[in-house]
């Protein structure tokens, strides 16, 4: 029998662990400890992720996977033995807690401190998200369990003094807190400094942000779900997917809704005769670009000679006053009420042509006054739900006197990615989208190109890998793709806009010659140990990247031609 490379190993897990969550989605539910629990935990393993760095070392366990699972997870989580994923229908009005995640825009209501629902409104990625940071979780909790005893089968004396903390037995004086950080670094299998940090790090968000219940709580309440599952079968870990979830699941629901609105909006301020373009980002670089300066008073003074990233650096912590001017100045605010959690912005430039703009804009108001253009920047979707929108958006206009086709000038994509061959805060221009998972491959005729961007920061050309997930990807698998494919990173989002731009082309929606602009911007690197998306934040890291790609873009349609 042929042997198969370790990057070919890789693709049949990622491939099982796929076919296992689209079959519970089939069957309804499943148990984490039965058989289809463990197969799933047993492909994620062989897997053995970049993000979830220890998770196969039985010795330690994987805090800083934990730290990125439980910054994408409800409060609570930890003590749940039932999570329930729906549709929104099911709640229109309830009684429950709305709990949201720090860094990941879901709903999901507690519905008792045991058992919590999700609202799926971004299709199929967001149900692998999920089972994925639960499977890693639930292999992090049966490790810690079995740190439990000693070799003569007693408790360990680290983990009684953790239970009396976290069951309110003992108060922590600063001393005693460093002995409890000390015990708990035993439990892990990690050294005290990085304990402790970690801790710090939990305690901070918990309160600043009401987003975990601290790390000794987390670690405790995990133990103590698979304890009560050894003892009883009613207290294991469920997964289920409700009828009504499976029913709307490809089928479009939430994107009809979001897109409709975004057009009855165009509509009602009379600018749906005009040309569309479609930029996919932030909700913040666009704005604080086209209305900082004005909105600060002007480009005079010390203000005039200072670097644009400089300058928006220190207006960007004002958002409010940026908001407020540009409201009076052609920016309409579309708050998402579909279920999508992708707001909008609608900027007609008409209204800005006679504002003060940075000069390393360059914006000419000569051809907003000839083209009048409007843009439509719509927040970061998640994975296939880019998919769902931009086909939604694309689709004709319907109105009282018929359908009309949408008048779309460009469609600008920009995004945040893992870099390959590069670092952290670098560029990548999409020249195709290679879809993992499947033979959908899209060649991408970019109207960006490395020159268009500043010197000092380098810029990546070439193909970008869609992938299922961040966390089903290991260094074989990213080898591959950069060896094989000579991709310069990955991503979620990229080719499932290009399928729905090309579906659009084939319907004759909008025009085969539509101009359309890829970058993106290094978030990490997933090959380099320390640089993946969990060592945290790129914090001021991001600034530069994220306006320098914004000043291209808005350039292309607002600059000189």
């Amino acid at each position: 029998m042929q042997e198969l490379t370790r990057s070919q190993l890789a693709r049949l897990a990622i491939r099982e662990f796929k076919i296992l969550t689209d079959a519970m989605a089939v069957r309804g539910g499943y148990r984490m400890s039965g058989n289809f629990g463990e197969a799933l935990e047993s492909s994620l393993k062989e897997l053995s992720p970049e993000i979830y760095g220890t998770m196969n070392d039985p010795r330690v366990v994987e805090i800083k996977g934990l730290e990125y699972v439980f910054d994408r997870l409800p409060k609570g989580i930890e003590s749940a033995t039932k999570v329930i994923m729906t549709d929104e229908e099911q709640f229109d009005e309830n009684p429950f807690e709305t709990v949201t995640s720090l860094k990941r825009r879901r709903t999901t209501y507690r519905i008792s401190p045991r058992e919590f629902c999700f609202i799926i409104s971004r299709g199929t990625s967001e149900i692998y998200d999920i089972i994925t940071h639960m499977t890693f979780m639930n292999n992090e909790a049966k490790k810690l369990h079995r740190r439990l005893m000693d070799e003569y089968g007693n408790p360990r004396s680290e983990w009684i003094e953790l239970e009396k903390a976290c069951e309110g037995l003992e108060e922590f004086d600063a001393g005693q807190l460093d002995s409890a950080i000390w015990n708990l670094s035993i439990i892990l299998g990690r050294p005290y400094i990085e304990t402790r940090q970690f801790y710090e790090y939990f305690e901070k968000n918990k309160q600043e942000h009401n987003s975990n219940s601290g790390l000794f709580f987390i670690i405790y309440h995990l133990v103590k779900r698979i304890e009560k599952e050894h003892r009883s079968r009613d207290d294991a870990l469920t997964i289920y997917l409700t009828p009504s979830l499976m029913k709307i699941i490809g089928h479009q629901k939430y994107g009809r809704i979001w897109a409709t609105q975004i057009k009855d909006t165009l509509r009602e301020l009379d600018l749906h005769g005009r040309p569309l373009h479609v930029i996919s980002s932030n909700l913040h670089s666009v704005t604080n670009l086209i209305y900082g300066c004005a909105a600060m008073g002007g480009i005079s003074g010390r203000a005039k000679d200072m670097d644009l990233y400089e300058y928006i650096s220190q207006i960007k912590d004002d958002p409010d006053r940026v908001t407020r001017f540009a409201a009076q100045h052609g920016w309409t605010f579309i708050k998402d009420t579909s279920g999508t959690n992708i707001h909008c912005q609608v900027i007609d430039t008409r209204q800005i042509q006679s504002l003060d703009f940075h000069p390393g804009l360059e914006i000419d108001p000569q051809r907003i006054e000839t083209e009048a253009p409007v843009l439509l920047v719509m927040d970061y979707a998640f994975g296939v739900q880019a998919f769902e929108l931009m086909e939604q958006l694309l689709k004709p206009m319907t109105g009282p006197e018929g359908d009309h086709p949408m008048i779309i000038g460009s469609i600008s994509i920009m995004g945040k990615a893992g870099i390959l061959p590069g670092t952290k805060g670098e560029i990548m221009l999409a020249t195709a989208h290679v879809c993992e998972g499947s033979s959908d491959n899209y060649i991408v005729d970019n109207d960006l190109a490395p020159e268009d961007f500043d010197g000092d920061i380098r810029v990546f050309t070439g193909p970008m890998a869609t992938v299922l997930g961040t966390s089903l990807q290991n260094r074989d698998i990213l080898e591959m793709f950069q060896s094989e494919w000579h991709a310069v990173g990955l991503e979620m989002e990229g080719g499932y806009y290009q399928k729905a731009i090309n579906a659009a082309i084939i319907k004759q929606n909008i025009p085969r010659n539509i101009r359309t602009r890829y970058a993106y911007y290094a978030s990490d690197n997933p090959l380099e140990t320390g640089n993946t998306l969990a060592a945290g934040a790129m914090g001021t890291e991001g600034i530069k990247p994220t306006y320098m790609i914004t000043k291209v873009i808005l350039r292309k349609i607002l600059g000189k031609p």
